[in-house]
Order: C-alpha cells, then structure tokens, then sequence
C-alpha cells in the first residue's frame, strides 16, 4: 500500500552520481566532485555537480562579478568605506543612475559613470548567458524553449534601463541598483504617471503573473499526488500515457473543467511566464513616452470608475485654526 509521504518525511534514495551525457570531443568538460545533500533533496535533486561552464558560461559570470563588484563598491564609498554600516544598511545602499542634465551622454564616473559602466557589464553577462543557454540546447539536441523564455526576462531588464531612457532622452529616467532604491523608485514612477496600476499592460503582468504561479503551483501538486504512480517520469507519460497521466488529467478535467495533459500544461505554464515580462515591458515603454498620466487615460477610456460627491464639500484641516500649516 502506498504510504503517505512530505517533503520531509519522503525516502531519497541514493544512487552513484550521475555525470551527465557524454561530451563532444574539444568541449570544456564538467568540472567538479558531484556532493550530495539531504535539505535539497527534500526540495529537489540532492545531487550538486559536477558544473559545465564552458567559455561563455565564465565569460558571464567574470562579467556579472565585475558588474556586482561596481555596485557593491560604489555602496562601499557612499558610508564612506565604513564596513559595518554597508552592512547594516545594504538594503538602503544604491548606485544612481547620472542626472537629467546629462541626458544619454557619458558623465564622470562619481557622477553616473559607475552607473553606465555597471549596467554594460551587467547586460553584457546576461547576454553571455544566454548564449550558452541557447547553444547548450541546441548541443544537447533540445528545444531552446528555456532560452526563449530567458530572452522575456532580458527584455523587460533592458526596457527598464535603456529603452525607455533612450526614448525619454535621459539615463537618469532608469532604475537605479539597489533593493530598496530600486522599489522607491517604482512607487515613484508609478505616482509620477497618475498610478500604473490603471495602465492596461500592468493589468495584463499581474494576471499573468499571478495566473503562472497558480498553473505551476497546481501543476506540481498534481505531478506529487500521482508520482506513486510513476507521474514524475512526465516524458514517459507524455509518450505512452500510464495510469499517472490518466489519473492527472481526469482530476484537472474533473476540478477546473478541461483537459490538461502532460505536455500542454507546460505550454501554459510557458505561455504565462513569458507574457508576464513581456506585457509589463510594453506598459513600461509606454509610460512617458505615450501616456504622461495613466489615470487620467483610465478616465478617458472608461477603466476609472465614477466615484459621485455624495458628501457636502468641507474644509481642509491643516487649514483651519489649530491645524498644522
């Protein structure tokens, strides 16, 4: 009888390392003593290793430390080399991007000059990326669906930070980095264009995003719920349809109303993703350059609903006596 199993209570059987499909001649190999542990595998795979990178993999990743390293110095200097307050306050550290005045021109590197250099060392790693995230598919004989998705995520970065500034004549219209600078100056942009959330594409990020994290969610409780069944081996599934995958589907067909089988699911699930970045990226582009006041467009375009004076006008508080001036 199967028995019942958590994530933390499941047996993870442990098998000798698997060191993956043999390489062609003249590849960079897979680096690395595979190692093994018991908290990832209560997540997932408990195998770590070994690592291809490859040329451009560490072509990236020495690209994106010299990226991080400009941000992380630069946050350095602003407390004034104090190692203890950039720690205490790495949240509220930021490198800005150069000031109006400068427009898309190249300033002194104090005066937004780190900011460029950062960010082209920054896309630089990303494209690097993938790169060999598109040409390990294609070695593999895969799809390059993962690239695909990964070129959604790249689009959205480079709408923020050069795209739209380019349009709008002015680096200084782009995202500084940051954590918590990074989301003050999203509420400000949202404020500074009459509150995005009335802009359409917004609308449109949010379900989608919302509506991936619920299709991947359901989709991997109902891959767990029939893995006693072999659900989990999905490719076989997908090939020749066992009782994990009848059972799955009858449950989705069942509970939501339609049909969903081992492979579509995960073109919805795709699908979803991918349209979250990229519809808030055409609303990102759109803001400033084509709609000064998403509000007021809302108003227009009847999204906005009618709110009637239904109380009698009154004074403002701070203006009367004894209120703050």
């Amino acid at each position: 009888m199967a028995e019942y199993q958590s994530i933390f209570t499941r047996v993870q059987v442990r098998a000798p390392a698997h060191l993956g499909v043999p390489l062609a001649e003249g590849m960079s190999q897979r680096v690395g003593t595979p190692i093994f542990s018991r908290v990832l595998g209560w997540i997932g795979d408990a195998q770590i290793g070994p690592i291809y990178l490859g040329f451009f993999g560490l072509a990236s990743l020495f690209s994106g430390f010299i990226a991080v390293e400009i941000i992380g110095l630069n946050m350095l200097a602003s407390v004034d080399w104090n190692v203890w307050i950039f720690f205490q306050k790495f949240f509220w550290l930021g490198l800005e991007p150069p000031a109006p005045e400068y427009g898309l021109s190249i300033p002194p590197l104090n005066e937004g000059g780190w900011w460029i250099t950062a960010g082209f060392f920054l896309t630089l790693s990303l494209g690097l990326w993938w790169w060999r995230t598109y040409t390990r598919a294609k070695a593999l004989g895969l799809g390059t669906h993962v690239a695909w998705a990964w070129t959604a995520a790249i689009w959205l970065y480079l709408a923020l930070g050069l795209i739209r500034p380019a349009l709008m004549g002015a680096w200084s219209e782009a995202p500084p980095f940051g954590i918590f600078p990074h989301l003050d100056w999203t509420a400000a942009f949202s404020i500074r264009y009459g509150n995005l959330y009335y802009c359409p594409f917004h609308m449109l990020t949010i379900a989608f995003l919302y509506g991936s994290a619920l299709l991947f969610a359901m989709h991997g409780a109902t891959i767990l719920s029939v893995s006693r069944y072999g659900g989990d081996r999905e490719v076989e599934q997908i090939t020749d349809r066992g009782t994990a995958a009848e059972r799955a589907a009858l449950f989705w067909r069942w509970t939501i109303g339609f049909n969903a089988t081992m492979e579509s699911i995960h073109r919805w699930g795709w699908w979803f993703a991918i349209l979250t970045p990229l519809s808030g990226s055409i609303g990102i582009i759109l803001t400033g350059t084509a709609v000064d006041n998403w509000f007021l467009w809302g108003e227009k375009h009847g999204i906005v609903p009618f709110i009637p004076d239904i109380l009698p006008p009154g004074s403002d508080p701070a203006l009367v006596s004894g209120g703050t001036q």
